[in-house]
């Protein structure tokens, strides 16, 4: 039952949280009546069972506890238009995404862009203050209080809960792709420690096909859709049957999901021209998809890819990981020569990634004394156990593992 509620949050979160919103345009009332409203399901679906639509369940019940708390407020100042007004909207269906108008409100450019994105990942993604906390390394009551100060612009601004018109929303579609795309991350690779999660992975993409469609000429919009479909078409591969991490290279390829596969390259070939963050990531991630086995990627059209990236954008985790495939493309000691030119770590100094690239090179240089110590390195920076269990595997692979 708590596992079928917790599943409920995830994926339902943004449509009750929206559409109490939208009855009232009040965000704090929204937060309270969304989260009473889970608060209740679990004692009813345990009496009664859960029901068939547990989405539909909770929006109800979240309407009703809203609609109860306006005629509260309503009968303490003798005034009744707001209860009537809340009403009508509730009895005309919206037209529309409900998680699409708040993914849009929540990006408005009148807010802070740290403010857009907490608010966005705890409205629409239902992620709590602690997860967004450590997802961006800040403290909790630093996010407490952006999601605070943008629930407040918002009411003040008197910004409206709605998809913009196409004239305003080339400006508003950059933060959105952003922000779809760390929820989708927080999917793929959480912040808590856990291995996956599904539904949040699945409400990304969601949430991307509704902007693709709302924004078809965008190339951006379609590069982080084929991005999404194309990490999501492997979600099946990355474990094994303890939970482990399967790394790109050991995956079985037959249990990738060839439609989303087929999908996700399709619209990466289409975006890529253009050229942009997502689409030049997407046309990497088609790489390796339509290589029929690890030996048979094409290194070189991925480090190709990786300087168009870079000539965007001068990001030390994308130099790293052209490291990665120059390695792959020109030999383990062209890898180690990309990773030395990265200079001082920087932000990178804390990131496993680096130690188990340079490990990774060491060890197919038969250096394995170094490697095994440098996965140790990686393990200890891994941000969850399944991580860190593969760099052990790796440095007992070195035949060095205590």
């Amino acid at each position: 039952m708590r596992v079928a509620l917790a599943d409920a949050y995830r994926g339902e979160w943004g449509v009750v949280f929206g559409t109490v919103v939208r009855l009232t345009g009040d965000w704090e009332l929204a937060e309270d009546c969304a989260q009473e409203a889970f608060a209740r399901a679990l004692p009813a679906w345990e009496r009664d069972g859960v029901p068939r639509r547990p989405g539909a369940w909770l929006v109800t019940a979240a309407r009703h506890r809203a609609l109860d708390v306006l005629r509260r407020r309503a009968a303490e100042r003798g005034k009744l238009a707001e209860v009537a007004t809340a009403e009508s909207v509730r009895e005309a269906p919206p037209p529309g995404d409900e998680r699409l108008r708040l993914v849009f409100t929540c990006c408005h450019p009148a807010l802070p862009l740290e403010s857009r994105v907490a608010l966005t990942l705890r409205a629409v993604g239902g992620l709590t203050t602690r997860e967004i906390a450590r997802a961006f390394l800040v403290s909790e009551e630093t996010v407490s209080q952006r999601i605070l100060r943008a629930k407040r612009k918002i009411a003040a601004a008197g910004i409206p809960y709605r998809v913009p018109p196409p004239g305003a929303r080339a400006e508003r579609l950059h933060g959105v792709l952003a922000v779809i795309y760390l929820v989708f991350t927080e999917g793929y690779a959480p912040s808590d420690g856990s291995t996956v999660r599904d539904v949040l992975a699945e409400e990304a993409v969601r949430l991307a096909r509704l902007v693709a469609a709302e924004a078809p000429r965008e190339p951006e919009a379609k590069g982080l859709l084929a991005l999404l479909l194309l990490q999501h078409a492997r979600r099946a591969a990355r474990l094994d049957t303890e939970g482990g991490l399967v790394t790109l290279d050991r995956q079985d390829r037959t249990r990738w999901d060839p439609a989303l596969l087929a999908e996700g390259v399709a619209l990466a070939r289409e975006s890529v021209v253009a050229g942009g963050p997502y689409a030049l990531q997407a046309g990497i991630a088609a790489q390796h998809a339509l290589a029929p086995t690890a030996a048979a990627t094409d290194w070189a059209a991925i480090v190709a890819l990786y300087d168009r990236l870079l000539a965007l954008r001068a990001n030390p985790v994308v130099a790293l990981n052209r490291a990665v495939a120059v390695g792959m493309r020109d030999g383990p000691q062209a890898q180690l020569e990309a990773v030395a030119a990265l200079g001082t770590p920087g932000e990178l100094a804390r990131n496993h990634a680096l130690p188990a690239v340079r490990a990774d090179a060491l060890r197919r240089l038969g250096r394995t004394r170094e490697a095994a110590d440098a996965y140790r390195a990686a393990g200890s920076l891994a941000p969850n156990g399944a991580i860190t269990q593969e760099y052990a595997r790796r440095a007992a692979e070195c035949g060095l593992d205590d």
